[in-house]
């Protein structure tokens, strides 16, 4: 009896041990840093209901694609239904490795491939932002896809196949702005989500990078068109540097109309709370490949 709870004890000193080990590998977290890279990242737009009045991170809107429905989850500090048991190190391994805390994948659906490019402070900051959610109930309706899809076991070779995590590549002869605007878009802006097409198994094309989706197995969130935003099809419908950059705060075109669904939230929930810097990069590096 004695020698049972001794090696209870001491299991659970070794896993305390191991959590504040893995706590101690990560920096102290600034808060008001992570919000806005939370902005940046499209947590609160994706992660919140709002049209249906939903709380802040209690769980999207569904999102209809070709594999099936997917409903973005409660990431507030709700202990069962949100995240509020997660360590740091947990959460890391959510949002870079698109991995639970039991190791089971996540659809990609969830752009961790793109979240691959947040250091250990960007995770630090974000992660004390988190902390601060409000708990709220709800948000685990979970997804409803079509077979072989909802195999969720076939996300490991996926992963294989599609997970990089280098971080996007940093050119040493371009401005700062350039480079800043090349971590954003390739990076957790995750641009290429939405407007690169995708292959049959959901991956996205990289040689068609940026050149739009159409309706159909290549479409985007709802099965939608999403327009090119390479250099070359920006430029050819007018668009310069200023002018992108001030639709990415107001989500009006040049000729004033607004931009719709998709993108219109984006603008909403993140690239209009970006800093005038951010957006001038963003649009620098789309403009300037």
């Amino acid at each position: 009896m004695r020698r049972s709870a001794f090696a209870v004890v001491a299991l659970a000193a070794l896993a305390a041990g191991a959590a504040s080990a893995a706590a101690a590998e990560f920096p102290d977290g600034d808060a008001r840093r992570g919000a806005y890279l939370a902005r940046l990242a499209g947590c609160i737009g994706c992660h919140t209901d709002a049209a249906a009045g939903g709380a802040p991170l209690a769980g999207g809107a569904a999102i209809e694609t070709r594999f099936g429905t997917f409903r973005p989850p409660n990431i507030t500090q709700h202990a069962e239904d949100g995240i509020g048991g997660w360590s740091i190190a947990d959460f890391a391994q959510a949002v870079r490795q698109g991995l639970a805390p039991d190791g089971s994948p996540y659809y990609p659906a969830f752009p961790y491939p793109s979240y691959a490019a947040f250091s250990d402070q960007d995770i630090a900051d974000l992660y004390a932002a988190f902390r601060t959610v409000p708990a709220a109930a709800g948000g685990r309706q979970g997804n409803d896809l079509s077979f072989p899809w909802s195999v969720r076991q076939g996300l490991h070779l996926w992963r294989a196949l599609h997970l990089d995590a280098a971080p996007p590549p940093q050119d040493p002869a371009r401005s700062e702005a350039w480079n800043r605007g090349a971590w954003i878009v390739e990076g957790p802006g995750h641009c290429g989500a939405c407007h690169t097409p995708r292959g049959l198994l959901g991956g996205q094309d990289a040689e068609d990078a940026l050149t739009g989706s159409s309706d159909g197995p290549g479409g985007g969130p709802g099965g939608g068109k999403v327009p090119a935003i390479t250099a070359a099809a920006l430029a050819e419908k007018g668009w310069t540097a200023d002018s992108l950059a001030t639709a990415l705060q107001t989500g009006l075109g040049r000729s004033g109309d607004a931009f719709g669904g998709g993108m219109g939230e984006v603008v909403r929930h993140s690239t209009a709370w970006l800093t005038p810097a951010d957006r001038a990069a963003v649009a620098a590096y789309l403009l300037e490949p």
